[in-house]
């Protein structure tokens, strides 16, 4: 997600038409919903359950009874995780005050806050899965090190920066409070101002007019910390920010002869359309705002929008089955590129940088398992690249958390 200078120019395109931060919005889900059922419209406080950020406990439950017994792909992840450098249990903390980031550069402590926050939740996982205590107390000693210290981004880059790290520091945060009973309300109370004011403030800005990644990526931190904070509030901007942001970077036929702009930006003409789509002027389902820039971008927009619809479904909100056409037809159309289909010349002049990571886990795994949809390239695409590792930004063992075999032919999937 690091720009180019053609990249930053599009970025920057309409800045200082932020808007004001969304407030209200539609109602969303109050009630305890059972895993494998969500809704999308319900009274207006949502019963926070936990762990709820992207995993469940029916997620990490799941998990520890394949990698027990020894099934695919699970245990395979899990070895793969244990090799990584993250596991190690002498992994060191590399904490700072200030983690100022420019964009395309930036000093250590940008990739430091970035592999540390993703080191603590590979621990979350590895105590929940095997149950060594010493990953959990590894997990707590880095997240113990950066609350001390930790105040806020500085920079072009802070809000994607805080995105990145933010969501993934949540994610072991919820794990780890949920069922440790070892860290100190002292400790926790600090992790959670920490993200309240180091990381909420740059991941809720409004960048309507940058690449669509940003605002997704933003918006899965802005949720996954919103449900370790039990913060109402931003939980249902956030649940508002992804309707916005979803339909107008994946294009449906039914948006029209060209793609919505976001919202608040002025980006409503075809012309204007076009430059922001990386000069793309073809549109058929499933295409993406950064398509035509590559498809590693795409993936990172997948994904986030895979982890703030996971997150809503464990709170009883399904943003899946909401924008569930359009992320179909999105990952479909992506996966079979990414796969190697020759590229038609109205699609990006015929060339297509094909560098996407392990994103499609997670979405995999709710329109496979839970709704019984048929994603064949998808399907293709993430058994080919499993199993699936980090990018060392916020995408990290999701084979492990959200992997799944594919469904027998006439079985139907379980929800999970």
């Amino acid at each position: 997600m690091n720009t180019s200078a053609s990249a930053s120019a599009s970025k920057r395109l309409g800045l200082g038409l932020v808007g004001a931060l969304l407030a209200g919005g539609l109602l969303l889900a109050a009630c305890a919903v059972p895993e494998g059922r969500a809704q999308s419209k319900a009274p207006d406080d949502v019963v926070f359950r936990h762990p709820g950020a992207v995993v469940s406990h029916t997620r990490l439950q799941h998990a520890k009874q394949m990698v027990a017994a020894g099934k695919e792909p699970w245990n395979s992840a899990y070895q793969a995780l244990l090799k990584s450098r993250y596991a190690s249990l002498e992994y060191p903390a590399h904490p700072a005050d200030v983690v100022p980031c420019p964009f395309n550069s930036g000093p250590q402590s940008c990739l430091d806050e970035r592999q540390d926050a993703i080191a603590a939740y590979t621990h979350a996982l590895l105590w929940s899965v095997n149950g060594r205590t010493a990953h959990a107390r590894k997990a707590v000693q880095i997240m113990d090190a950066w609350s001390a210290v930790m105040k806020r981004h500085a920079e072009d880059n802070a809000g994607l920066q805080a995105a990145w790290s933010g969501s993934t520091w949540a994610r072991a945060a919820e794990i780890v409070h949920a069922d440790y009973p070892n860290w100190g309300d002292t400790q926790v109370t600090r992790f959670k101002e920490m993200l309240r004011t180091a990381y909420l403030p740059a991941v809720r800005t409004q960048v309507p007019a940058y690449n669509g990644n940003w605002e997704l990526a933003m918006t899965d931190a802005a949720m996954s910390i919103s449900v370790f904070l039990e913060d109402q509030a931003v939980f249902r901007e956030s649940v508002e920010r992804f309707r916005e942001r979803v339909p107008a970077y994946f294009y449906l036929k039914r948006d029209g002869a060209h793609p919505l702009g976001p919202p608040r930006t002025g980006i409503d003409s075809p012309d204007k359309v076009k430059a922001y789509w990386f000069e793309q002027g073809t549109y058929v389902d499933g295409i993406a705002q950064e398509t035509c820039r590559n498809l590693m971008h795409v993936g990172y927009a997948l994904a986030a929008s895979a982890h703030i619809a996971e997150t809503a479904w464990h709170q009883g909100v399904d943003l899946y089955g909401e924008q569930g056409e359009r992320l179909r037809a999105a990952l479909e159309f992506h996966a079979r590129y990414q796969l190697g289909e020759e590229a038609p010349e109205w699609l990006c002049g015929g060339k297509l940088e094909r560098t996407m990571g392990p994103d499609l886990e997670v979405a995999l795994q709710h329109y496979e398992q839970r709704a019984g949809a048929k994603l064949p390239y998808t399907r293709r695409l993430v058994e080919k690249t499993r199993p699936a590792g980090t990018d060392d930004l916020f995408v990290a063992w999701e084979t492990l958390s959200h992997g799944e075999a594919a469904p027998a032919a006439g079985v139907s999937a379980p929800a999970g």
